[in-house]
């Protein structure tokens, strides 16, 4: 059976792109949502039909040029679509405009900045550095962004980089916090995002005790949650 070809699926206007593995010099492309194809890689999402915006296993997905079962079967032994999109994902290249990437870029580093602010402080004020101050520095030492590369990795990285010119501790403290009575089953949900709870404690007159550990430049964004919730009755001390 011949490759077939069907209407032409405008990849750039839709915000799709193509993913291409190569295989004895026949390509294999499917149409992908670029972010979705990284989270797919990255493990945060388990689903293949998520990530394609078609479930078509191409010879040239600009054209739309479809490979042949043959052809299929051939390289993959399968011609289940879904499984020869699993590898191609995995294995194969994706191909973005210079408008996908450059948005991916930025996406990746406002993610790395966000990142870098909740998770370090500066040493001297033990508060986290604002975020244009971490952009600038940033700046600075012209890191590359890698768009495919996880934002933890890359901000370990940076770290590191930026210390020179830019004073940053990582570390992580732990924190006392008391809710009264009336506030604590709703404060309890906002307040656990934040950490890891070491200990916890229903009292018997339904207010809540814990120790909450968390990233030090957290803090003073759980003091700011924990002060709404409680309309400023919530009590946080650290204590290690």
């Amino acid at each position: 059976m011949s490759e077939r070809r069907i209407p032409r699926l405008k990849t750039e206007s839709e915000k799709f792109s193509v993913a291409r593995l190569t295989r004895e010099n026949q390509h294999f492309e499917i149409l992908i949502k670029p972010q979705k194809a990284l989270d797919y890689r990255n493990g945060k999402i388990s689903g293949v039909t998520e990530v394609l915006a078609a479930e078509l296993i191409f010879s040239d997905a600009n054209k739309g040029t479809k490979v042949s079962e043959e052809a299929m079967e051939k390289i993959f032994k399968t011609t289940d679509m879904l499984k020869i999109a699993d590898e191609i994902l995995k294995k194969g290249t994706l191909q973005l405009t210079t408008d996908q990437r450059r948005k991916m870029v930025e996406d990746k580093k406002r993610q790395v900045i966000d990142f870098i602010s909740r998770q370090a402080v500066d040493p001297k004020t033990n508060l986290p550095h604002p975020p244009l101050r971490i952009e600038n520095a940033m700046d600075q030492i012209r890191y590359s962004i890698d768009p495919y590369k996880p934002v933890e990795e890359q901000a370990k990285d940076i770290v590191k980089l930026l210390r020179p010119i830019l004073p940053l501790k990582v570390e992580q403290i732990t924190v006392a916090i008391k809710i009264p009575t009336q506030y604590a089953a709703r404060a309890y949900g906002a307040i656990k995002i934040f950490g890891v709870i070491k200990r916890e404690e229903w009292r018997s007159d339904g207010s809540w005790f814990g120790e909450l550990e968390l990233p030090a430049g957290t803090y003073a964004s759980l003091l700011n949650k924990l002060g709404d919730v409680t309309k400023g009755n919530g009590e946080a001390k650290i204590i290690s």
